[in-house]
């Protein structure tokens, strides 16, 4: 195009105008349309710039069909896919596992119920074996007959601690009535007045022994309660135990009568594990059981040799009117009287 512009006559007009060709005016226009599309791309460029979201990915070379072009945003949605169905699946065979546990547990549990309960019907219609431990049977026997005993001397020592405690208030209420008819009755002071002395000095002695007896009723619930209690409860598991294992020995003698192919013989594998863990667990706890009953047997002597000797002592110098012995008895067993209204907080300690 510019060979042949600079090698054609430049025509002069009338009015003394270059005149212009009409290729020329062509070639011009389409120069200056590709000049201000070129302009308007670059100033787009400029001010918007490009956009991540939207740029692509190439996959062949140059001049490349554009099936081989891969937006970018399409591969962020699919890695965000993965990574939230990754998670959810994680989630998923979480508390699959925890299904699958619970499941087996209360299948396993379950089963140890109904071996149990089979041979617990078995032995009450005299249809199974059970182990029987004879001497051990009789201590625990003899620990059953002894705390309900004691829970009886119990239930008598608080109904004492209430009939004397009714009984002091009555004195105390006597002796103040006493005292104030001394005051009123001229003619019956000395009257009034001894016998306002002598209630009060029963209802002092009336505290004193209330004192001792709340001491032995305290240690017999302790000794009932407590120590017994705890023993027995250890009996119960023993017991439990007891069942458990007679229920495994009983299965696997079953199993041991039967065939002896490959799906018995691993029942029976399976059967001895179970037989065995359950023979650990009964013979641990009959252990333990006797363990506990002398250490029982041994604490139980000391505290009621301590306590009957406090009660006979204490109820003796009261009913005797020997005040001075009575308070004897106290400092002898470290026994501590609260004085009257010992419970109620001092000004000090009040909101």
């Amino acid at each position: 195009m510019l060979s042949k512009a600079a090698t054609m006559e430049i025509p002069i007009n009338r009015n003394g105008d270059t005149g212009t060709l009409p290729e020329d005016d062509s070639l011009e226009q389409v120069a200056k349309l590709q000049w201000s599309l070129d302009e308007k791309d670059l100033q787009q460029v400029m001010v918007s710039g490009p956009n991540l979201n939207e740029t692509s990915i190439v996959s062949g070379g140059y001049g490349g069909t554009a099936e081989g072009i891969i937006p970018t945003s399409s591969i962020k949605g699919s890695s965000m896919q993965d990574s939230r169905s990754s998670s959810s699946m994680t989630a998923e065979e979480a508390s699959r596992g925890v299904a699958v546990e619970k499941l087996d547990f209360m299948k396993q549990w379950g089963l140890n119920t109904y071996k149990c309960t089979k041979q617990m019907i078995a032995e009450r219609f005299g249809r199974g074996s059970r182990t029987v431990d004879l001497e051990l049977e009789a201590q625990i026997e003899v620990l059953r007959d002894t705390k309900r005993k004691y829970e009886n001397v119990l239930r008598l020592a608080r109904a004492l601690t209430n009939h004397l405690y009714s009984m002091v208030q009555t004195q105390h209420a006597l002796g103040d009535t006493f005292t104030d008819l001394s005051l009123k009755s001229p003619e019956l002071r000395d009257e009034f007045g001894y016998n306002a002395e002598t209630q009060k000095l029963l209802c002092k002695n009336g505290e004193t022994l209330l004192g001792a007896i709340n001491f032995f009723v305290s240690s017999i619930n302790t000794l009932v309660n407590k120590t017994m209690e705890d023993t027995l409860m250890t009996i119960k598991m023993y017991e439990a135990a007891r069942l458990e294992f007679d229920a495994y020995r009983a299965d696997l003698e079953e199993l041991s009568v039967g065939p002896r192919d490959v799906v018995n013989m691993a029942r029976i594998d399976t059967a001895q594990e179970q037989y065995q863990i359950h023979k650990d667990k009964y013979e641990r706890l009959r252990s333990d059981v006797t363990i506990k009953l002398n250490f029982l047997d041994e604490n139980k002597v000391k505290v009621m040799h301590k306590q009957l000797l406090l009660f006979h002592n204490a109820i003796s110098a009261y009913f005797a009117g020997n005040q001075q012995q009575l308070e004897q008895t106290l400092k002898q067993f470290n026994i501590k009287l609260r004085p009257p209204g010992a419970d109620k907080p001092s000004w000090l300690e009040e909101p």
